[in-house]
């Protein structure tokens, strides 16, 4: 019985293809670089030097002056316009302090004090707070003497992993002062937007209230 030939398309090529050449890769690397490097050695330069004054140009539409006092101290700054508070404070004054947790202001833990008004730094646009007076943790302390709320925290043991610790004394201490803090049920109402992963809630409300009975704020 004679066997039929398989059926082959007509434009199947002949021969081997040629990426099955080794030496025919480096060929047409070389030929692309070439030509790259000859493209772009036609670009005018007074194209490139327009190209880089429009990005000068817009880099100084995105920065602007700010004059801050933090902890005391009148900082003034050349910032980005799409610079947060939060990220002002950590990278550009170094107080690292304020820790940078979900950075969409669901945990708390970037809360500072803004004219005396606790706030989530993460969402601020440092932008919009010229002129603000602006606390946080690391300007609570006296010198080597806590905050009541610092050293109730410690004798509660209102704290363990710490990294949600900054922003819930920060919170306390707003929460104190607004008059929220007058039994261990308000305490946490008042500060559930900080959350604590560890789950030391009954360490920090009892620290918050003592301080709050005690006249301390």
């Amino acid at each position: 019985m004679t066997q039929t030939p398989p059926m082959v398309p007509a434009d199947y090529p002949e021969g081997p293809a040629l990426d099955d050449d080794p030496e025919d890769g480096s060929r047409r690397d070389f030929l692309i670089a070439g030509s790259t490097v000859a493209g772009a050695s036609m670009i005018p330069m007074s194209s490139l030097s327009a190209a880089s004054a429009r990005n000068k140009a817009a880099d100084s539409v995105r920065q602007t002056s700010l004059t801050l006092t933090v902890n005391g101290e009148r900082r003034e700054l050349q910032i980005d316009n799409r610079q947060s508070l939060l990220d002002l404070l950590r990278e550009s004054l170094q107080l690292t302090g304020t820790k940078k947790g979900c950075n969409q202001g669901a945990c708390g833990a970037c809360t500072i004090l803004v004219n005396g008004r606790r706030i989530v730094s993460c969402l601020a646009p440092a932008a919009l707070y010229d002129g603000a007076q602006i606390t946080t943790i690391e300007g609570l302390a006296s010198g080597d003497q806590l905050h009541p709320l610092q050293q109730a925290f410690i004798d509660h043991e209102g704290f363990q992993c710490g990294y949600c610790t900054a922003g819930q004394i920060m919170s306390g201490v707003a929460c104190i002062k607004e008059g929220h803090a007058t039994s261990e049920r308000e305490a946490k109402y008042w500060m559930s937007g900080n959350i604590c992963r560890c789950g030391a809630y009954a360490g920090i409300s009892a620290a918050v209230v003592e301080v709050a009975r005690g006249g301390q704020s």
